[in-house]
């Protein structure tokens, strides 16, 4: 069976020193470790995260997945690399050496690896001309955050984007970040635990009551973490719409459940009856298998259990590739399968 991570960070071992580059910010630089099978990960002089060398590491990528039966990762950078915060045309260039690394990467292996861009969100004329750039490297999506430097995705301002998503054909993951109240939580790790399930909820529930889904119904959107809370708390957010329509129902009165099937989550929920869950809710041809590999918080028995929940062959199937296939509109021959 053809088996897809749809959720992967990677980062390029050798970067520039982006803030002696650009003269200002805590850009993430890579520094040696005493250790060579990991690389220090470093936002100006404070350490941001040691990481091991699957982070950059195709092959002992392809063999990790391969243990594990998997074939194909989706690829994308890791969200502290979006500096959104950054000048547009800073992020930009950042964006374009990270995108040139993993079209190459592509290139090297198309029937491992399939990538998702990132663009400087801050200036959308920015972000829609490395869109298009991205697709011209042969890129089939790209990985936005869940808020753009505080502000929702339905801010008018990022609409044009999105419109230009739709009409390239790319794919859209959007990835928790920047999580909201994460200076007054960060003990106990509450800032991944809590904010990050939060966090997709809110980009979620943007989208839905600010219309984009609405206006833009060929839009191909995956929301990471398997939507975060947003689904567990669908009827919490239908009742809000009902009983304060003068609230919530500014921008569009359509219920949120009439978009479930209409986009598209991964499977980490670290919890099978949550599966069950969603998959009531969404069904297995709009959850696609990830794992947010290669980081400890993820799944990284690569949706295992999934195998002994007492699912039918096609719903496995389509957990495990289908969807995917169908989110990234490609076909199984793309990886030559």
């Amino acid at each position: 069976m053809l088996k897809i991570d749809s959720h992967t960070h990677i980062i390029p071992r050798h970067m520039p020193r982006w803030a002696e580059k650009f003269g200002y910010g805590e850009f993430i630089h890579l520094e040696d470790s005493p250790n060579p099978r990991f690389a220090r990960m470093m936002q100006g002089h404070r350490l941001f995260r040691e990481i091991g060398a699957n982070c950059w590491d195709a092959e002992l990528r392809k063999s990790e997945y391969a243990a594990l039966g998997v074939q194909v990762q989706v690829v994308c950078t890791i969200p502290v690399m979006f500096n959104y915060d950054a000048k547009p045309e800073d992020a930009l260039e950042l964006g374009r050496f990270l995108n040139d690394d993993l079209a190459a990467l592509v290139a090297r292996d198309p029937h491992h690896y399939a990538g998702l861009a990132t663009v400087p969100m801050q200036d959308t004329d920015m972000a829609i001309q490395e869109l298009e750039r991205a697709k011209s490297l042969g890129l089939l999506g790209v990985q936005i955050g869940s808020n753009i430097n505080g502000l929702n995705l339905s801010e008018p301002q990022f609409f044009p984007f999105f419109e230009a998503c739709q009409k390239l054909g790319m794919a859209v993951m959007i990835h928790p970040w920047e999580m909201m109240g994460r200076d007054q939580m960060e003990k106990y790790w509450l800032p991944w635990l809590v904010g990050m399930p939060a966090e997709t909820a809110r980009a979620a529930s943007s989208l839905v009551f600010g219309g984009v889904f609405e206006r833009l119904p060929n839009l191909r959107v995956m929301l990471s973490h398997a939507g975060g809370s947003f689904l567990t708390t669908l009827g919490r957010l239908e009742h809000g719409l009902r009983c304060r329509p003068d609230l919530v129902a500014v921008d569009n009165p359509v219920e949120p459940r009439s978009y479930l099937g209409k986009f598209w989550i991964d499977s980490i929920t670290h919890d099978a009856d949550l599966l069950h869950y969603v998959l009531k809710l969404q069904g297995a041809n709009r959850i696609c298998m990830g794992s947010d590999y290669p980081f400890p918080l993820g799944d990284l028995d690569l949706g295992k259990y999934m195998e002994s929940m007492g699912l039918s062959q096609g719903e496995l199937e389509s957990l495990f590739a289908g969807s995917a296939l169908e989110w990234l509109d490609i076909s199984a021959s793309h990886f030559g399968h």
